[in-house]
This record gives C-alpha cells, sequence and structure tokens, in this order.
C-alpha cells in the first residue's frame, strides 16, 4: 500500500489557489456576523431606537449594545485559537495580532484629538488630567481591569480580548489549548456561582495605586513579550504563561464590571472555540452541545439573578431582562449563521464585517463630530428629518470605515507580515504546528469589538 499520494495527472486542470481576499478563505458567515454586529453597536450608540415611533421601550427588553459585544466575543472565539494554532508560532500570532489592532486605534484616537474640539471632545477627560498614565494602561489594552478608563469609550472590550490572547497563549503552550469545554464550563460556573462576589477595582483603590498596578502590569507585559520575541521554546513558555497568569489575577481582584459579567465573556469566547473544534472534528458532538448549552443557560440566569440594582452601573445595561435577552439572541444569530455557513452571505454584509474594527472604532467620534457640527442649526425633528439624519451617519460611517480599512489596516497587516519574516530569518523560529486532518487554516482574525 503505498502512504504517499500520487501527483496528479499532467492534463488534469489543477485547482485555482485560493486568494486570501476571496469569501472561502475570509469565511464569509464569520463576516457577516461581524457587520451585524457593528451595525448593532454603531446603531445603539446612536439611539437608533429611540428615533423610531413605539420603539422607546425596546432597550429595556433588549439591549443592542450588549447583544453585539457577545455576538463579537462569540467570533473571536471561534477563529482566534485556531488561528494560533495554524501559525504554530506564538511570536507570529502576537506579531499579527500587534499589527492588526494598535494602527487604527492610534489613527482613531488621533483624529479625534486633531478633529473635536476640547468642548466636544470623545476622548475622556482622565487622558487629559493624567496623559501618562492613561497612555500606559490605554497602550497595554488593559485598561479596564486596571482602575484607567479607555481613551475612547469603545476600547473597553479590547481588554478583554487581549487577555483572551493571554489565556489562548499560555494554554497552547502548555498544550491545555484542546480542553477548551472544561475551561469554557469553568468560567461559566464561576459567573454563576461567584455572581457579584468578586471585587470591583481590588487593588486600584486609588490613585498612588493604580499607578502601581499600571507600572507593574507593564512590567510584566514587557517582559513576557520579550521572552516571546526570541522565539526559545523554554522562553516563549515563560513568556505566554506570565501573560496568563497576569491575565488571571487581574479578572479576579481588579474588576471594572461585575465578576459574573467578566467570567461571563471568557465563557463566550471559549465557547466559541468549543464550537470550532466540533465543526473540524477534535471535539465530539454531545459534549460540545452540552458545554455550548450550560453557557447559554448560565448567561440568561446570570441576568435574571444578579444583573439589577447598582449592577447596573457596571454592566451598562437597563434591566435584567435587556442582558439576558440580549445574550440569547446573540447566540440565537451565531447558532443559525453556523447552520448557514457553507451558503453565501450577502456581500454587502461580509463587506461590512471586514471593515469592523474601523466601524467600531470610528463610529463614536463621527457621532461627536455630527452632533457639535448640527449643535448650532435647530434640532432635527420628523421622523423624515431623522431617517435622513440616520441614514447620512451610516453613510459617512461606512466611508470613514473602508478608507481606514484600505489605508490604514491593510498596510499594517502588510507590515506586520513583513516583520514576521524578518524576524524568522534573523531569529529562526520552531517549526509551526501543522493543521489537524481536515481543518482548513483560518485567515488572519479580526479584532473582537464592543459597546
Amino acid at each position: 500500500m503505498k502512504l504517499v499520494k500520487p501527483r496528479s495527472a499532467p492534463n488534469q486542470p489543477k485547482a485555482p489557489a485560493t486568494s486570501p481576499d476571496s469569501p472561502a478563505a475570509r469565511l464569509g458567515w464569520l463576516d457577516a456576523l461581524r457587520g451585524i454586529a457593528a451595525l448593532a453597536v454603531a446603531m445603539h450608540h446612536f439611539g437608533l431606537l429611540d428615533k423610531i415611533p413605539h420603539a422607546g421601550r425596546v432597550p429595556q427588553h433588549l439591549d443592542l449594545g450588549f447583544f453585539g459585544v457577545m455576538l463579537f466575543f462569540l467570533v473571536s472565539g471561534y477563529i482566534i485559537p485556531a488561528s494560533l494554532e495554524r501559525r504554530g508560532d506564538v511570536r507570529a500570532f502576537w506579531t499579527g495580532r500587534l499589527f492588526r489592532i494598535y494602527p487604527a486605534i492610534v489613527v482613531a484616537v488621533l483624529a479625534s484629538l486633531l478633529v473635536l474640539p476640547r468642548s466636544g471632545q470623545i476622548v475622556q477627560g482622565f487622558s487629559f488630567e493624567h496623559p501618562v498614565l492613561s497612555l500606559a494602561a490605554n497602550g497595554l489594552l488593559l485598561q479596564d481591569l486596571l482602575g484607567v478608563p479607555s481613551t475612547l469609550g469603545v476600547m473597553w472590550s479590547l481588554t478583554y480580548e487581549m487577555v483572551f490572547y493571554y489565556f489562548v497563549s499560555a494554554l497552547f503552550v502548555r498544550g491545555w489549548h484542546r480542553h477548551s469545554a472544561p475551561i469554557t464550563i469553568g468560567f461559566a460556573s464561576a459567573a454563576l456561582v461567584l455572581g457579584t462576589w468578586l471585587p470591583i477595582g481590588g487593588i486600584s483603590v486609588n490613585l498612588p495605586a493604580t499607578r502601581n498596578l499600571v507600572a507593574a502590569a507593564g512590567i510584566v507585559v514587557l517582559m513576557a513579550l520579550a521572552c516571546i520575541a526570541t522565539a526559545r521554546p523554554e522562553l516563549t513558555r515563560w513568556g505566554a504563561l506570565l501573560l496568563g497568569g497576569l491575565g488571571l489575577v487581574l479578572i479576579t481582584v481588579n474588576n471594572r464590571t461585575t465578576g459574573f459579567e467578566t467570567m461571563l465573556i471568557f465563557a463566550t469566547m471559549f465557547a466559541g472555540t468549543v464550537l470550532y473544534r466540533l465543526e473540524h472534528g477534535q471535539l465530539d458532538r454531545l459534549p460540545a452541545l452540552l458545554c455550548c448549552a450550560f453557557v447559554i443557560v448560565t448567561g440568561v440566569a446570570v441576568g435574571y439573578l444578579y444583573n439589577r440594582d447598582t449592577a447596573l452601573w457596571h454592566t451598562w445595561t437597563p434591566s435584567w431582562e435587556s442582558f439576558s435577552s440580549a445574550y440569547l439572541a446573540a447566540w440565537a444569530l451565531f447558532a443559525a449563521a453556523m447552520l448557514l455557513r457553507r451558503r453565501r452571505f450577502p456581500r454587502w454584509l461580509s463587506g461590512l464585517g471586514t471593515i469592523s474594527f474601523s466601524v467600531y472604532l470610528l463610529h463614536g467620534p463621527l457621532m461627536f463630530f455630527l452632533g457639535w457640527k448640527l449643535q448650532s442649526y435647530p434640532p432635527i425633528v420628523g421622523l423624515k428629518g431623522q431617517a435622513a439624519l440616520t441614514l447620512g451617519y451610516l453613510g459617512a460611517l461606512v466611508v470613514l470605515g473602508y478608507l481606514s480599512y484600505r489605508l490604514v489596516e491593510i498596510p499594517f497587516q502588510r507590515l506586520g507580515r513583513r516583520v514576521v519574516a524578518v524576524l524568522n530569518r534573523r531569529f529562526p523560529a520552531p517549526a509551526p504546528t501543522p493543521l489537524a486532518a481536515g481543518a482548513p487554516a483560518p485567515r488572519e482574525p479580526e479584532p473582537a469589538t464592543g459597546a
């Protein structure tokens, strides 16, 4: 029996290479979900439901922003670990992530500072009062767990995205990355049992303590990334475990939000990973479905049990119903799209998904810009006026998002790939771990975005 697959006959046509930008390579159903999530978050902050007749009570029962957040986190959980496993190289993964996320953030913040007046500035006042501290915490993208306000309010969700990268890296170097189901159940159980018990700002109790915490976190992160940059297996393991340990400490003792929301976010992300492993035959159907069912029930239950009274101030939702129904809706849409993943999704929706990160970062500055420019005019009233304003806002947002994607995101992603190539030539990394049999190589993932 021959173990080597025979070559194709000379006259047999070769399958066309898949372009990195083709719908197949981009996993269009995930882009479609990202497009919907981006629209939900932008429309939530724009107050769309308040502009629609008789829809003003909907936010009490369905929070569009929280829906978009959780949909983004499910998508991120599905694709991020797969990206690391495809590379098999922690250094390349982190280099790609840094060049993927930071340039668009820097451009969005600088554009806000340059275009908007101080009186109508979206950049948080804390950033002007404590510029070095704010720059350090937001530069680490850990500000939501360090007691420092986000420079742009929407950047809060990137903290949880970053800590998820920490966990994924630590699990990968320990060889525990395939144990997604028990990890998911662990986080969901913590959300359900601990509820509001975990401390909020347990370390950053005052400004000096916050400075110390930011400095300590910065030292740990820089040390960890320096170890990872060497690509030496032992040092890479140290670096990834340092990151994982830091993330675990921060989410347990220095939350900005309630403990049940923090733990639910990570349960949701790892549940997305469980679904990826189910699809590619790395996990049996029954444990995967039981795990996801437990997470869904937990998400609805913690909303009912804990998201009341002062907890609402931290989750930024108006009621427990809006929290639980939004969480359930995000899961329902993700599951429906996954069942239909073999079908072609509308190109405009997938296209919106490709620019969703820029849309996420820029929709707030654009809203403040419009508010600033329109403040000297009479209020826009009436259904037609509000419809024209909404369509104009959406059109401008899509144009800005597309320009940012083409002029900032794509060039820096290419630069990141060149940096990886240079590092691999000068400081060779170990050979990447091959993909599991039958699992298609996922594309470079988009960052999760949030409300």
